[in-house]
Parts: structure tokens; C-alpha cells; sequence
């Protein structure tokens, strides 16, 4: 028969495997090459997730719309439905869930493509899978961060931006930005009519100023343009070696 000591340390132990089984992160990966899968779903279970594979993108987007996951790690080049087309149909669901792109290519082509779609990183095969688990927990520790946010309200010009609920408003019209549009756009009001280093945007939003990320940012920089075009009078202007300068005449009023 046990002691008091040992029905208290199963009962302990009971209750932090499940507390750790409760905090642990839901990962949808989606890799046709059957062997490599089950090598990153067992690397990534080993690493404390819960990875769930599939081999094709049909058989993926079944199970995101069925399931919850906290990040997305998709194979491009995929039977059925590729990884773009399977990201696109994510992002049309959850706006915010962050993915990272897995490839044979090493096409400038294909990368550009996939940061449009909204790509939060992008690894070229091969690769290693600590690599992989690195760029994972710097992404799910950012947007961790970013689900808090300060409520804050900026007019400038002919808008105003809610930083908490991520909506750039023009008198009746709302858009709901994804949350690096967010980010970005808060970075460059805080720093509005100065400039906005693009080391400081990358590493406060990607975590990581390589090439890539660096793309991405320009990819963003062109979709918050598009979302001011309402007021002629705003403008984000490239600052060539520093970075960009969001130009409102008047400067802006912070409500927090």
C-alpha cells in the first residue's frame, strides 16, 4: 500500500502533466515527403508541441476547419492543394494565426509570394529542425505579446487608428488590419513625421532584420499605403539606408 507522500506525488504529478498538456501548442504541418513528416511531427512532439501531420493541403485544410491550431508550418509544393493556396484559405478564416513556409525552391519568386499571402517566416530545404523550433517560439513568443496590446487611439488626418481592436477607420469606412499591419502602422505613428528605423520594425516585429523578413516588411508597407489613400495628405515615404517616415501634416492626437 502507498504512503500519504506517494497518493500526494501522483496527484502532484497528475496535475502537471495535464496543466503541461493544457499549455501546450496545437501545430498544423503539412509536408508531402511522408519520411520528413514524421521526422518534424516526432521532433516537434518531442520539443513539448502538439503536431498533427498531413500529407496533402486538402487533407491539411480539413483539419484546420475542424480543429484549433496556434501556428500553421506548410509544405509549398503539396498534391491536391498547395501550401499558397491552403495559406490563402487559412488566412480567410483566422487573419492572425501565425504560418511558416517550408520549400525545396529557393525562388526569390516564390518567397516574395509567400509573404504576400502573409507568410510569417520561410525555410528552404534542406534545414535544420532546431532552426525550425527557434523561429517557431520567437514567433508564437511575439504574438503572445501582441494579443495584450495598450488601448490606444491615433487620429491622423482623415483617420483613426484602434490599436486594440486593429481598425484603421475613415468617417464610415473600416478596415481590420492583420496584426503586423497593427504593429507596423503603431511603430510608424509613434515615430510619425520622423523616421522609423528598419532595423528597429524588424526586430521589434520579426524578431530576426534578415533579407527576408526585410521583404516582408516592404510587402506591408505597401498594403498600409493602399489603406491611407483615403487622405491624399498622408504618406509613407521610403528613407533610403534608414527606413520609412509616415508624413502627417498636423501630427497626430494619441488618446489612451
Amino acid at each position: 500500500m502507498g504512503t500519504g507522500h506517494d497518493v500526494y506525488d501522483n496527484i502532484t504529478n497528475t496535475q502537471i502533466i495535464k496543466k503541461h498538456m493544457e499549455t501546450k501548442q496545437n501545430i498544423l504541418l503539412c509536408e508531402d515527403d511522408e519520411s520528413l513528416g514524421i521526422l518534424l511531427r516526432d521532433y516537434l512532439q518531442a520539443k513539448g508541441y502538439n503536431a498533427e501531420l498531413y500529407l496533402d493541403g486538402e487533407a491539411g485544410s480539413k483539419a484546420f476547419m475542424k480543429n484549433r491550431f496556434d501556428m500553421c508550418v506548410l509544405d509549398v509544393m503539396m498534391p491536391k492543394k498547395d501550401g499558397f493556396t491552403l495559406a490563402q484559405e487559412i488566412r480567410e478564416v483566422d487573419a492572425d494565426i501565425p504560418i511558416i513556409f517550408l520549400t525545396a525552391r529557393n525562388l526569390k519568386e516564390d518567397i516574395f509570394e509567400g509573404f504576400k499571402i502573409g507568410a510569417d517566416d520561410y525555410l528552404t530545404k534542406p534545414f535544420s529542425m532546431d532552426e525550425l523550433v527557434y523561429r517557431m517560439e520567437a514567433i508564437l513568443r511575439r504574438v503572445k505579446g501582441s494579443r495584450v496590446p495598450t488601448a490606444t487611439l491615433y487620429k491622423l488626418g482623415k483617420f483613426e487608428f484602434d490599436t486594440q481592436r486593429q481598425i484603421l477607420s475613415c468617417g464610415s469606412e473600416q478596415v481590420k488590419l492583420t496584426t503586423k499591419e497593427s504593429e507596423l502602422l503603431g511603430l510608424l505613428c509613434a515615430h510619425a513625421n520622423d523616421v522609423l528605423l528598419r532595423e528597429l520594425a524588424l526586430k521589434s516585429i520579426w524578431i530576426d532584420d534578415n533579407y527576408f523578413n526585410a521583404r516582408s516588411m516592404d510587402v506591408y508597407i505597401t498594403k498600409l499605403r493602399k489603406h491611407l489613400k483615403a487622405d491624399p495628405d498622408i504618406e509613407i515615404n521610403n528613407v533610403h539606408g534608414k527606413g520609412y517616415k509616415l508624413i502627417v501634416p498636423g501630427g497626430i492626437t494619441i488618446t489612451e
